[in-house]
């Protein structure tokens, strides 16, 4: 893995296509440049990327901002998407927000984690392919300026609840040292969910110190996030970004969610689920305690996965996983891992009481999108960061206009380039055989 990622670094997405198009870029130029999207837009590249919030140029308080982020959940297996699963909790933000029903992440972890702070594809700096492994000693490149920094420089306080992922070797990769005044959960991909460990060494912080404490640990996070919520100073805004590990192997729950599936026969498919309802229990204290303290309102709440679910025991995890496999990708193909609509098309929502009408985004959104986006909403100044590869979508989200972007790339690494364009017939352009 190690090796495949250096080789990642050393080809830094050099694989592009030569024909120019009407900016009189080169394709590689608009998509290397950031530009492709601005110029999709009809816009200059300067301007899409980010414009003036206008609930900051109202003079109103700049808003809460949660990030909450699955691990490894299907496409299909929210109730706002028509599963079994119980997600009552979700579905009401997605009833009384924004479904975005062309949400599109990197088929791993790492890289949509790392995409998704900093508002740049992975490509850029080596982590498009694969994840970090427990033995990898590098990390997000420390030269990149990520996005709870950018919120810092606003006024924000900052919090991470959950997993990682983006660098665990040395303390300057740790969350802590990222931009994060606080840090509560795990640094690597993978945990025991009760045993907090990875191979048999505990994997459990808090900011930068280790904590032993027992329970399962996406019922930690549901209740530490509550807990950031209600302890929160009000004289400045909060950005939280909450990282389950949920449903990602092992298949683990506690029994009292076991129970509430025991008319599925097959095991990994009801421990699957119980995961699932964790989340959306914590989820559900989470909102309350925003209720609670008088925070929702001002509050916008997002939610996705990292990847789409499962379905190859080559992506399943460590962990050897007996019997079949339990994700629903719904009608789109494969699923984590892979470049096909299964991998990289997620589930995904937008709530804000009053700011965003319920409805659903019509287009294209790619998780760098996020970065720009949430700092225009936030007010948050942009220039300390690289180029982004993302656009600010808040009138898609505010508004219901159509998502501006008309083209993303789905992954350059020595092996494939792949990218999808609105009016293709396929849909992308080129991708892996099959």
């Amino acid at each position: 893995m190690s090796e495949l990622q250096a080789n990642n670094a050393r080809a830094g997405g050099e694989t592009a296509v030569a024909d120019k198009d009407k900016s009189g870029l080169t394709r590689r130029e608009a998509l290397m440049s950031g530009a492709a999207f601005a110029v999709a837009a009809g816009m200059p590249a300067g301007l899409a990327a980010f414009s003036p919030n206008p609930a900051l140029a109202n003079g109103t308080t700049p808003p809460n901002i949660v990030y909450i982020i699955a691990d490894d959940l299907g496409w299909a297996d929210v109730g706002f998407h028509g599963s079994d699963i119980r997600t009552p909790n979700l579905d009401k933000l997605a009833e009384t927000g924004v479904t975005v029903d062309e949400f599109y992440t990197q088929p791993m972890c790492t890289p949509t984690r790392a995409a998704f702070l900093t508002g740049r594809y992975p490509l850029r700096y080596g982590l498009q392919t694969g994840v970090i492994p427990s033995p990898g000693s590098y990390g997000l490149a420390l030269d990149e300026y990520l996005l709870p920094q950018v919120m810092k420089d606003a006024g924000y306080k900052t919090a991470l609840v959950g997993k990682w992922h983006l660098g665990h070797a040395k303390v300057e990769y740790w969350p802590k040292q990222r931009g994060f005044d606080t840090f509560y959960g795990a640094l690597v991909g993978e945990i025991d969910h009760f045993k907090h460990s990875s191979h048999g060494v505990k994997d459990w912080y808090r900011d930068n110190k280790p904590l032993e404490e027992s329970g399962f640990d996406n019922t930690l996070f549901g209740d530490e996030a509550a807990r950031v919520v209600e302890g929160h100073d009000a004289a400045a805004p909060l950005f939280l970004y909450l990282a389950f590990t949920a449903p990602h192997t092992p298949f683990q729950a506690p029994e009292d969610y076991l129970d509430r599936y025991k008319h599925i026969a097959d095991e990994n498919r009801r421990a699957y689920a119980a995961m699932i309802s964790v989340l959306d229990d914590g989820i559900g204290k989470l909102v309350a305690a925003l209720e609670k303290r008088g925070m929702r309102d001002n509050t916008l709440i997002v939610f996705h996965s990292d990847n789409g679910g499962v379905t190859s025991s080559l992506f399943a995890g460590d962990n050897k996983v007996s019997g079949g496999l339990p994700a629903n990708n719904g009608p789109y193909r494969d699923g984590k891992g892979t470049l096909y609509e299964g991998g990289t098309r997620v589930a995904a929502l937008a709530n804000w009481p009053g700011r965003i009408k319920p409805g659903k985004v019509g287009g294209m959104v790619h998780v760098v999108d996020m970065y720009p986006t949430l700092a225009a909403i936030a007010g948050a100044p942009l220039g300390k960061n690289k180029p982004l590869d993302g656009m600010n979508l808040w009138p898609a989200l505010s508004e219901g206009k159509p998502s501006p972007r008309g083209e993303l790339v789905y992954n350059v690494d020595p092996l494939v380039l792949c990218a999808r364009t609105i009016g293709s017939s396929s849909g992308r352009q080129p991708c892996p055989p099959g």
